[in-house]
């Protein structure tokens, strides 16, 4: 069992990443389409993706929407979560269940459904619509992760705190969030991740100059299928895998898990 677990898990991660190493082979192409493997060795298509002005805001949009997002999808989901993992109350089952609601919904409908709202409260205009968007999206990964942290978490420190007259407030500083920060920062990933790579529900929230770089992409497939496509989507790896190791770099990636 040990040796069909371990090849499963390697067919299955070698499927995952396979897509993911074309696209980044090809986007080192030194011909003008895409073609596998590639004719020649060549940076220009990362030259010309860095001196395109829209591909580089979007870049920006997606990252600054992306970091937003995590820090209030963290804020919001640790108290979500820690409610319902530490109290009975009227309502907790509600609380839970639309916390988890985003998973179960369409994310064609929760666009389309976000974009009359905020069409109705004439907002369309304004960054708003795509906050609240990609915060919808983040938190239920976000009070998935941190209720396994709490679950997983001894409370016998916290009790003990208490008992010597701790406040809430410094039990909750200085023992919860540090014994659950691996929890958290594995929670503020999959919050980073989820936005960053968002095209469905962004598609139907972005106006004007203020468009993600999924979008951008998406847009600009539509119009051409060069190797700039693979050198944009190489960059947005790149960016989840610096982000991902750095927090590995840190604290380890066996904390995460």
């Amino acid at each position: 069992m040990k040796v069909v677990g371990a090849v499963t898990r390697a067919v299955v991660y070698t499927m995952l990443a396979i897509p993911a190493i074309l696209v980044i082979i090809s986007s080192f192409t030194s011909g003008e389409s895409m073609n596998f493997p590639p004719p020649g060795f060549s940076l220009r298509w990362y030259q010309r993706a860095f001196e395109n002005h829209s591909f580089m805001m979007a870049l920006w949009t997606s990252t600054y929407v992306a970091v937003v997002v995590a820090l209030l999808a963290l804020a919001i989901g640790f108290a979500a979560a820690f409610a319902i993992n530490r109290f009975s109350f009227p309502g907790k089952g509600l609380l839970q269940g639309l916390a988890f609601s985003p998973l179960i919904v369409p994310a064609v409908v929760l666009g389309i459904g976000l974009l009359y709202l905020f069409a109705w409260m004439h907002l369309t205009q304004t960054m708003l619509p795509l906050f609240v968007g990609h915060l919808v999206l983040a938190i239920p990964y976000v009070v998935r992760t941190i209720l396994a942290s709490l679950s997983l978490h001894n409370r016998v420190l916290e009790e003990a705190a208490m008992n010597l007259r701790a406040t809430p407030l410094q039990v909750i500083r200085r023992i919860t969030l540090p014994l659950i920060l691996p929890g958290l920062l594995s929670a503020a990933i999959f919050a980073f991740v989820t936005s960053f790579g968002n095209v469905t529900v962004s598609i139907f929230l972005t106006y004007g100059g203020n468009v993600t770089l999924p979008v951008q992409l998406f847009t600009y497939v539509d119009s051409s299928y060069d190797p700039l496509v693979a050198a944009v989507s190489s960059i947005m790896i790149f960016v989840t895998l610096a982000i991902i190791l750095t927090i590995e770099r840190l604290i380890g990636a066996e904390r995460l898990a």
